[in-house]
């Protein structure tokens, strides 16, 4: 059928009541929409299979993990102008629900309709790209499916990791001191502010939280001396940071387990660092996360929980993670609006002394990050697969827009368990975090 660009071009404008914000080209070499824009290349048909028989984020992330779909231009500005059409639709000028509803009862939107199915090919719905995470049955974050999510994540090969993380294998949230700085330097700074925020002093005794592959507990041990034991689900990152850790000369300082928060049973600590684990654990099981770190630490103990948050929605209970998300990327995660993250920590006992929202720094951090990837995307292809290699491409680059836009945030928390009578050993001056 000739010149599928114009006549999906056309379907979509009249469903959406809108022009189409980018360019379409098809796999018959037609395109369609407007010039200069950023294409959406549709290399297969097979593509609109996905979607008609997954419509939404799940079949357009299918299309994509499996190159059915791309991306021609900067891929930042396709995705900000499609972002009011997929992913912010609930809030986003357009056509209402019941406005689709009675567009697609239209007779000519009915035989565009028709239309499509014949341009789809092959009625059978095509197999989820092998990256995908089948949906899973049975209750959330109990210690089995906990781990079993973590690997999935992060169980990809340590290798693929330095590509994208460089050198600081930290994976989490940088603190920038401009947008020139390099990402090394503004991993080390962020570690560096963790440090001087929980005081640490040599002789004192750390446990990191999701330790990943050691960063965290390297840097408090070489430069503040303190004795520190990091815990993670994920056996490749123990051993990769075990490795290290043995050669920076520092095994008589610290420890690495392959350990759930739950099983902790070695208290009490000084400080306890969080940094980027709390979205793993999820909205039942927060209020015990919060409790379990409070009974870790010493009175007068600090911790500093640094977590990534989402505006809060009118019904609280209708939220639910994004398909792509859960199937690809981070399974059985939450994000929580900050209120609540503050709110749960204080329920537990602690005493909230700081709140630092560094959102912007996260959208740095995920550019670095995707300019890593596409820099090495040949070895990055090679050492996972190149579906795999396409889901991080598209998550990072989704979610530095998502920071930049304000439609998520991160924190970090600074808590203490205040002893009686109420001396909290904080210095009198905000932000002067060691007195």
């Amino acid at each position: 059928m000739a010149d599928a660009a114009g006549r999906l071009t056309k379907l979509a404008e009249e469903v959406l009541g809108a022009p189409l914000p980018v360019r379409i080209r098809a796999w018959d070499r037609s395109e369609s929409g407007p010039p200069g824009a950023p294409t959406l290349v549709i290399r297969h048909r097979r593509a609109l299979r996905r979607l008609l028989f997954k419509p939404g984020e799940l079949g357009l992330a299918r299309a994509w993990v499996a190159g059915d779909l791309d991306i021609e231009g900067d891929l930042y500005e396709a995705l900000d102008r499609l972002a009011g059409l997929i992913w912010e639709r609930s809030d986003a000028p357009g056509p209402s629900r019941a406005a689709l509803v009675r567009a697609l009862a239209r007779p000519e939107i009915r035989a565009a309709a028709r239309e499509l199915l014949l341009l789809a090919g092959a009625p059978v719905p095509p197999a989820p790209p092998a990256e995908e995470l089948r949906r899973r049955r049975g209750p959330l974050h109990t210690l089995r499916r906990d781990k079993e999510a973590i690997s999935h994540h992060y169980d990809v090969g340590n290798d693929f990791y330095a590509l994208v993380l460089g050198p600081s294998m930290v994976y989490s949230c940088a603190y920038w001191e401009s947008p020139q700085a390099t990402l090394e330097d503004a991993q080390r700074d962020k570690l560096d502010l963790i440090c001087r925020k929980l005081g640490l002093r040599e002789g004192q005794r750390l446990l990191d939280v999701g330790c990943g592959w050691g960063s965290m507990v390297l840097h408090a041990a070489r430069e503040y001396g303190v004795r520190a034991v990091g815990i993670t689900l994920s056996e490749e990152q123990a051993g990769f940071a075990r490795k290290r850790i043995a050669e920076a000369g520092l095994a008589d300082l610290i420890e690495i387990r392959v350990q759930d928060y739950r099983e902790i049973h070695d208290e009490p600590f000084d400080a306890i660092s969080s940094v980027g684990m709390a979205e793993h654990v999820g909205r039942t099981q927060y209020a015990e996360y919060a409790a379990a770190l409070y009974s870790l630490l010493k009175p007068g103990g600090r911790l500093l929980n640094h977590q990534i948050a989402r505006r809060p929605v009118v019904d609280e209970e209708a939220y639910h993670v994004d398909e792509f998300i859960d199937r690809y990327v981070f399974p059985d995660g939450e994000l929580a609006p900050v209120g609540r993250t503050v709110g749960q920590l204080e329920e537990a006992g602690f005493e909230v002394r700081d709140v630092e929202a560094i959102r912007e720094h996260y959208a740095l951090t995920l550019r670095s990050w995707v300019e890593n990837l596409e820099r090495h995307w040949d070895e990055a292809a090679r050492l996972t697969s190149v579906g795999r290699a396409r889901v991080w491409r598209l998550y990072m680059a989704a979610s530095a827009l998502s920071f930049e836009r304000n439609r998520i945030g991160v924190n970090q928390v600074l808590a203490v368990r205040t002893p009686e009578p109420g001396d909290a050993g904080m210095p009198l001056r905000a932000r002067d975090w060691t007195g």
